[in-house]
C-alpha cells in the first residue's frame, strides 16, 4: 500500500525551532511523550496516512521540515466537538526549502511532490540564514 503526506502552514512560527520549542513546552504540560497536531477534520485518507506519511510544515511560504505521522486520535474539545488529534514523530526533519503559497487547513502531499530531507548536520556545520536558503530554493539550487 502507498501513503500520502499532509501539508500544514505551521502558523505563530517563523522558523523550525520555534516548532521544537513550542512542542517541548507542550509535551512538558500535557505529559504525553509525542506532539499531537489537533485539526478540525478527519483525513479521509487515513489509512494511506499512517502508513509512513508525514505531516510537512510550511513556515513563512517555505516547505522546511517534517515529521511522521503516527497515528490519529478522536479529542472532543470544550465545546463537545469532534477533532482530529494527528500524533506526531518527536524527531523533526529538516527538508530542503520548497515554497509553497499561503492556504488554509492542509492539504494532501504526494510523496513524489514532497521536499527532499536535508542530511544530518556535521559538527562544525552552520544552518544556512532562512532568508539566503529561501532566495536559493526560489533559484532552484537549495
Amino acid at each position: 500500500m502507498s501513503y500520502v503526506n499532509l501539508l500544514k502552514l505551521c502558523v505563530g512560527a517563523e522558523k523550525v525551532e520555534d516548532l521544537t520549542a513550542w512542542q517541548e513546552m507542550r509535551r512538558g504540560e500535557t505529559g504525553r511523550p509525542n506532539p499531537v497536531h489537533v485539526t478540525r477534520m478527519w483525513p479521509k485518507r487515513e489509512s494511506e496516512l499512517v502508513n509512513g506519511g508525514s505531516l510537512y510544515w510550511v513556515f513563512k511560504g517555505q516547505v522546511l521540515a517534517r515529521q511522521e505521522v503516527l497515528r490519529l486520535e478522536e479529542v472532543i474539545g470544550q465545546d463537545g466537538i469532534r477533532r482530529c488529534g494527528i500524533v506526531l514523530s518527536n524527531d523533526v526533519i529538516l527538508t530542503e526549502s520548497q515554497p509553497r503559497r499561503a492556504f488554509q487547513g492542509w492539504r494532501y502531499l504526494k510523496p513524489e511532490d514532497a521536499p527532499r530531507d536535508l542530511p544530518e548536520l556535521r559538527e562544525g556545520d552552520d544552518d544556512l540564514p532562512s532568508e539566503l536558503a529561501s532566495a536559493l530554493a526560489e533559484i532552484g539550487i537549495r
